[in-house]
């Protein structure tokens, strides 16, 4: 709950750079809520409040213009340098006000709503993304891009994003389906359905996801649903980008087609579980794997 007295204290701060601007030409981009945004000029100071929004504002060519991030904002390397102000489900609201954002690049389930609606309560531009598709990975940078003035870097990123995607697509459209298990999360163990975009890598890929039928777009599944679906491949991140334990429960089950195949594959999940551009480089190496598998019949 915010203040009376911060809350004032605030707005005083505020308002000199709320005032509508009189430099440079208005710009508008729709959020992934339907909600029209327009800014007095293009934005100067971002606030992007997921690591997956810091990684799609640099792919927009305005990583120059970020001034606060929430932690796991570890991409790219410039992103470290950035002031955190909490996570992306607790958010210092201080904190983020005293840097001053002239736009706020949210997320729409990942961050709490009641903190997003305290911002537009006091002025500042939410802009909410979630990119449930490949097309609304492109189309956000290029919102994005609109937003912040750098079209001509913005738009070029989200086409080789789109062109690298269709690339994939067209060739792996006919390869022979391979069922597979992809585990979002250990304890609880947890999947993804085909709605869920990691469900349509593995569409893209070729594969046949076990669970993709389930109604939840990140279902929790047991161990049993595991064995019962048997699939010909694993594919699991883990914590970080080295830790490959979560495949070891399943080399425990030797009855597991995937196991007695060898077919328990480790992908980055910053590479595959961010709707961002580097998901075409987490594509290219979940097609790699299953076509090993393939490759193993």
């Amino acid at each position: 709950m915010l203040t009376n007295r911060w809350f004032r204290l605030t707005m005083m701060a505020l308002l000199p750079w709320l005032m509508p601007g009189v430099a440079g030409a208005e710009v508008c981009a729709v959020d992934d809520t339907d909600r029209r945004i327009c800014l007095p000029e293009p934005a100067r100071r971002i606030a992007a409040l997921s690591p997956g929004a810091t990684e799609l504002v640099w792919a927009a060519g305005a990583g120059d213009h970020v001034v606060a991030v929430v932690a796991y904002s570890d991409y790219p390397e410039a992103a470290k340098a950035v002031p955190s102000v909490g996570s992306h489900t607790r958010m210092d609201l201080e904190a983020l006000v005293s840097l001053r954002p002239d736009l706020v690049i949210g997320w729409v389930t990942g961050n709490p709503r009641e903190q997003l609606e305290a911002l537009a309560d006091l002025g500042l531009p939410v802009f909410a993304i979630e990119p449930r598709t490949f097309e609304g990975v492109s189309s956000a940078i290029e919102r994005l891009a609109v937003l912040a003035g750098t079209e001509t870097r913005g738009f070029a990123e989200a086409e080789a994003f789109r062109q690298g995607m269709a690339a994939l697509r067209d060739r792996y459209q006919d390869a022979p389906p391979v069922p597979v298990f992809y585990q979002v999360w250990d304890e609880p163990l947890m999947s993804v359905n085909d709605e869920h975009l990691i469900g349509k890598v593995i569409t893209l890929c070729g594969g046949r996801n076990v669970f993709g039928d389930l109604d939840r777009l990140v279902p929790r599944i047991s161990t049993e649903a595991v064995l019962a679906a048997d699939p010909e491949a694993i594919l699991a991140g883990g914590m970080g980008e080295e830790n490959r334990h979560w495949l070891q429960r399943w080399a425990g089950f030797p009855e597991l087609q995937a196991t007695r195949q060898d077919n328990l594959f480790f992908v980055p999940p910053s590479l595959i579980q961010r709707p961002t551009p580097r998901m075409l480089a987490g594509s290219r190496l979940f097609c790699e794997k299953l076509e090993t598998a393939r490759a193993r019949r």
